[in-house]
């Protein structure tokens, strides 16, 4: 055996290099994929207490270091058109015995009271209210009046879109979240139910690329909302304003061509 093995040793010896090769490129793969699991981002878009419409939006950070929160875009879809607002900040409104929280307005507490934005550590969440809370705001900034939790008159919501965009870690550019949850009303319900089963992420380089061109848009215009909404009472208005006004001058027409 031995004499065989001397014989053979040349190609024993290529065949060992080449396994030791193999186990290596392995368990470097292992390490860069425990590497790249370690720095990628992770948001997670989801539904808390309830199922329904007055459901809390929940906001979860599960990477590996603190995410710092910039922008959080809602977006309702309706049957006329679609809103879109940023909700970052509170939806606050001045109450008796608020001067006296106007003491110290920087203060750490006074700013966490007026705004999401801030950093989101590793494993912590938050909630931005409820989706019944947020689908009110929108209407009430488009100026949509409400009955309950559904709009007045033929006007449908159809969908409401959650996105995220901030900055991870040490990292330069930004990287986002984004999620859309359909709405199905009845006469005594609202259901809401998630368009797909996971938080789409938004952290490839063109992905990234364009959110930041987005952050510099927002920071540029001090967004707020927008919205290419259609008000059919009022087009019906400004329709029936026209007639009116073609039928008085089609009518003045005539009797000046009686006069002649």
């Amino acid at each position: 055996m031995f004499d065989w093995i001397s014989q053979n040793s040349k190609v024993l010896t290529f065949f060992t290099n080449f396994g030791m090769l193999i186990i290596w490129l392995a368990y470097a793969q292992l390490l860069y994929m425990g590497f790249r699991r370690q720095r990628r981002p992770r948001l997670i878009i989801n539904r808390g207490k309830r199922k329904d419409i007055d459901a809390l939006c929940i906001i979860s950070n599960m990477s590996a270091e603190a995410i710092f929160i910039e922008y959080i875009i809602a977006e309702l879809k309706t049957s006329e058109g679609t809103i879109t607002m940023d909700v970052t900040d509170f939806d606050q409104e001045y109450e008796e015995g608020d001067e006296e929280k106007q003491d110290n307005p920087y203060s750490l507490g006074s700013v966490r009271e007026n705004t999401r934005q801030g950093p989101l550590e590793s494993g912590n969440f938050l909630h931005i209210g409820s989706f019944s809370e947020l689908i009110k705001r929108l209407a009430r900034d488009e100026g949509i009046e409400m009955k309950g939790h559904r709009p007045k008159g033929d006007l449908h919501f159809q969908r409401l879109t959650i996105r995220l965009i901030g900055v991870y870690g040490p990292e330069d550019m930004p990287i986002g979240a984004e999620r859309s949850f359909d709405l199905f009303d009845n006469d005594n319900f609202c259901a809401l139910t998630p368009a797909s089963w996971d938080t789409k992420r938004l952290s490839s380089i063109r992905q990234r690329r364009k959110l930041k061109k987005k952050m510099q848009s927002l920071n540029e215009r001090n967004f707020s909302s927008s919205s290419n909404f259609r008000h059919v009472a009022d087009e019906e208005s400004d329709q029936g304003e026209q007639e009116a006004t073609r039928e008085a001058a089609a009518k003045a027409s005539k009797e000046e061509s009686r006069q002649e």
